[in-house]
C-alpha cells in the first residue's frame, strides 16, 4: 500500500494549555477562530475539558483541540521531540494586519519573517504553545469572522507544523519512506516535507535541534500533545496500523472511539506523537451544525457518569455568539 493515497491532509492539532477561560479567549478573540465543542479528555480518571476550535465550517484540517490542565497543577518539560510550531494558514496579505494585531494583544512574536519563500509570524499563547500564521494565497477555506478579525484576514485552517527533532535521518526515513511524504528541501535548519502535493493542511517541517534535551511527552501546561492526519475510515486505519508496524514502529495503537472520528496513535522517531483520525463522523453528531460549542457534551460512554465528570470543571463563560445563541 501507499499511506500517501489515504492520509489526505492534516486532521487536527491538539495541545496543552493552562487555563480553560484563559484559553478560550485566546483563541476565539486573538486567534479568532470559532468554538465547535465543549467535551472532555477520554483518557485517564481526571476531569479535564477537551476544547475544540476550527474555521466558520468547521472542516476537518481546520481544528485545533486543547486540554486546559492549569487547575489540575500539571506541568512539563519543553525540549525536542515535540511539537515547536501549530502553523495556520492566512492571506499573505494580511500578515501587517497580524503584527499590528498581536502587538495590540501584547502577544510577543517574530514579525513577518521568511522561511522557503513564504512569509509568517511565529508567537506563543499565554502557556507557552508555540504557534504561527502562514502566508497562503490559495487556501479558499471559510475562516470566522470576529469583531476584531475580518473573514478575509481570518484564519482559514491548519497550514502546518514545525517538530523540533535532534537527528533527522530516522525522521526523514519516517516520514518518506514509510508515510510516502516527499521533501521539498532544507532551509538553515528547518527540512520541509510534502502530503500529496503540498499547500495547506499538507505541510510538515523537521527544525534540527541537536543540542536541544528531549522534552515531556505526556500532559501538562504549555506542552503541544499530538498532530492528526486526517484518513477515511476505519478500514484505512486498519491498514495504516499494519502497514507502519511491518516497518518495525510497533507502538500503534488499537482504534481509539473519540466520538467525533476514531483514531491510531503511534509514537514517531523524532519523539512527536501522531494520531490517524477518521473523516466520516464528525462534529455534527450530538448537536446541529448552526448550535455547535453550545454546551458541555459528554459521550455516551460517559453520560452515566456526568455528575461525577462535570463537579472537578472550572466554570467557564463561552464567547458572545454562543451565549447568544447565534
Amino acid at each position: 500500500m501507499n499511506p500517501n493515497e489515504y492520509i489526505q491532509g492534516l486532521h487536527h492539532l491538539t495541545v496543552s494549555v493552562g487555563g480553560a477561560q484563559e484559553d478560550i479567549d485566546f483563541v476565539t478573540q486573538v486567534m479568532g477562530m470559532r468554538m465547535i465543542k465543549q467535551t472532555v479528555l477520554f483518557d485517564g480518571a481526571a476531569s479535564i475539558y477537551h476544547l475544540y476550535y476550527a474555521n466558520a465550517d468547521a472542516e476537518v484540517g481546520s481544528v485545533y483541540t486543547t486540554f486546559p490542565f492549569k487547575k489540575a497543577g500539571v506541568y512539563g518539560k519543553k525540549g525536542s521531540g515535540q511539537i515547536e510550531v501549530s502553523g495556520w494558514s492566512v492571506h499573505s496579505d494580511s500578515l501587517e494586519f497580524w503584527k499590528k494585531h498581536l502587538d495590540k494583544h501584547q502577544v510577543k512574536n517574530t514579525g513577518i519573517v521568511e522561511r522557503f519563500g513564504q512569509k509568517m509570524i511565529h508567537f506563543e499563547d499565554p502557556s507557552g504553545i508555540g504557534l504561527g500564521v502562514f502566508g497562503d494565497d490559495s487556501d479558499t477555506r471559510n475562516a470566522w469572522q470576529t469583531d476584531q478579525i475580518s473573514k478575509d484576514n481570518g484564519i482559514r485552517g491548519i497550514y502546518g507544523t514545525v517538530l523540533r527533532c535532534r537527528e533527522i535521518e530516522m525522521m526523514d526515513f519516517y516520514l518518506r519512506e514509510v508515510l510516502g511524504f516527499s521533501k521539498l528541501g532544507q532551509d538553515g535548519d528547518y527540512h520541509r516535507y510534502h502530503i500529496k502535493n503540498g499547500g495547506p493542511s499538507r505541510v510538515i517541517e523537521l527544525l534540527h535541534v541537536p543540542d536541544l534535551p528531549q522534552g515531556s511527552w505526556t500532559f501538562g501546561v504549555g506542552l503541544p500533545h499530538h498532530m492528526a492526519f486526517a484518513t477515511a475510515n476505519d478500514q484505512q486505519n486498519a491498514e495504516l496500523k499494519a502497514y507502519i508496524e511491518g516497518f518495525g514502529f510497533t507502538d500503534v495503537t488499537e482504534i481509539k472511539d473519540r466520538n467525533y472520528f476514531h483514531s491510531i496513535y503511534t509514537r514517531t522517531p523524532s519523539g512527536v506523537l501522531f494520531e490517524f483520525a477518521t473523516s466520516d463522523i464528525g462534529f455534527a453528531i450530538d448537536e446541529p451544525e448552526d448550535q455547535l460549542g453550545h454546551q458541555l457534551l459528554l459521550p455516551p460512554f460517559f453520560e452515566d457518569r456526568r455528575a461525577e465528570i462535570v463537579k472537578p470543571l472550572e466554570p467557564i463563560t463561552p464567547p458572545s455568539y454562543l451565549q447568544n445563541g447565534n
